[in-house]
């Protein structure tokens, strides 16, 4: 399976861009790809062009927020341009959709993503708008959150809402903004930052297994950055 972090081709998410950007490349994936959107997409009013391109696979026009499951993992998708659905509040129309898909689909682990990272030691910075999605996932003991939009790759240690170190049920974050767009340099590190690298385009992967995960980035051909780890999930 093929997922992305938002921000999908640039500068503007119209069908055009898509259709001679993405398709030549990461289109030929397209039938296994799960997409999130970024704030790029929303250069077209209500990213319109961005769930014309991608249709079912995106998730709902106008909401963009929704789930799957790989194995034994439910993946959860949602959308941090929180203006153009009605919020990322506690009482918003996604987070209370949120928190009936986690009671309604228990799984042992779960990974999430979305674009705008919660916590980010680069140029952007932490998205704090997002406390809602930190804190219903770490309740029902989400394992792994991967965002974009900082041009930049870095790791965090498992953190509680509060961005507190959380060994034991702490979500661990990724911010993997290193798809094509020009890479920025870091701000100071936030606590808890493990891994910060800028200048290497790559992907990351992810393996997931029965109670436990892999990650690997893997950089552009020629380059050496590289990160990689296990842990087992939160459950456990």
């Amino acid at each position: 399976m093929v997922f992305t972090a938002g921000d999908n081709v640039n500068e503007n998410g119209t069908f055009h861009r898509f259709q001679t950007c993405f398709e030549p490349s990461w289109g030929r994936h397209k039938h296994r790809t799960r997409p999130s959107a970024g704030n790029h997409e929303y250069g077209v009013v209500g990213a319109a062009d961005y769930f014309a391109y991608f249709g079912e696979a995106a998730g709902e026009p106008g909401k963009g927020y929704y789930t799957y499951r790989l194995g034994e993992w439910l993946i959860v998708v949602l959308n941090s341009n929180c203006g153009a659905v009605g919020g990322c509040g506690p009482t918003s129309p996604q987070v209370q959709w949120l928190r009936q898909e986690l009671s309604a689909n228990p799984s042992e682990c779960i990974l999430a993503y979305w674009h705008h990272p919660r916590w980010s030691s680069g140029l952007a910075g932490s998205s704090f708008w997002l406390d809602a999605f930190w804190r219903t996932l770490h309740e029902f003991a989400a394992d792994v959150v991967v965002s974009g939009h900082d041009h930049n790759y870095e790791r965090f240690a498992p953190l509680n809402p509060d961005g507190e170190y959380d060994p034991q049920h702490g979500i661990r974050q990724f911010v993997v903004g290193t798809g094509g767009a020009s890479q920025r340099p870091f701000n100071k590190a936030l606590p808890n930052s493990a891994v910060r690298h800028s200048g290497t385009f790559g992907v990351i992967k992810f393996a997931l297994y029965p109670g436990r995960y892999e990650w690997e980035f893997i950089p552009v051909e020629g380059e050496n950055f590289g990160d990689h780890g296990a842990a087992a999930c939160n459950r456990n």
